[in-house]
């Protein structure tokens, strides 16, 4: 019984490393605009659901497009409750300011929001991603353009999203996140994207 238990555990093993190189290779440019409009990224052709990962389900599924580059990721971060490495580096980079191609570590925390927001929506739709990871840098001109981008924005700690999700009302996903008592949420219904962020709990 315990050389079973053993070749599980290395099955296991083994099928992770392999899916972490698919998520990897998933990370291929899609012919997509750099510059998306509010309907044009609710009209984009959402790509397919992610499939459950056969012997695998504790795993915690996320699925993202990033509408500036046009890469799309849907991976298992974490088994078992514990980070998949290959995975999250994945999400890293395709969260990236993709301004400056810069790449900052995602928190963990805000991968559950966004999964535990789907999860209480019933959806496996792709994340619509606007912004994840933004440096310093990005920051700082966006505020001089008067963006109404805060100093301290939890985006250059890699701790804030904005996105959409396809089939459910901008409305419906900021009541999803609130209910979730996750963190801050803020409503862009002009720019049609909900904030996220792993700050003190907040809404606006």
């Amino acid at each position: 019984m315990t050389n079973q238990n053993n070749n599980d555990a290395v099955d296991r093993r083994r099928f992770l490393r392999i899916f972490g190189g698919v998520a990897l290779a998933c990370l291929a440019p899609l012919p997509l605009a750099a510059s998306v409009t509010g309907s044009d990224i609710l009209g984009a052709p959402p790509p397919p659901a992610p499939t459950g990962i056969p012997g695998a389900p504790d795993a915690h599924l996320i699925s993202l497009l990033n509408v500036n580059t046009g890469e799309r990721l849907s991976c298992a971060y974490r088994e078992k409750g514990i980070l998949v490495p290959d995975a999250t580096a994945a999400l890293d980079r395709l969260l990236r300011d993709h301004r400056n191609d810069e790449v900052k570590p995602i928190d963990p925390q805000l991968l559950d929001l966004l999964h535990d927001t789907a999860a209480k929506l019933d959806s496996s739709e792709p994340f619509q991603v606007v912004c994840g990871y933004r440096s310093a840098a990005t920051n700082a001109a966006m505020r001089r353009r008067g963006a109404g981008v805060a100093k301290h924005s939890y985006h250059i700690n890699g701790r804030a999203v904005d996105v959409s999700l396809p089939g459910v009302q901008l409305a419906q996903l900021r009541r999803a996140a609130r209910d979730l008592k996750s963190g801050g949420v803020g409503y862009y219904p002009g720019s049609r994207f909900v904030h996220l962020d792993t700050g003190p709990i907040r809404n606006w």
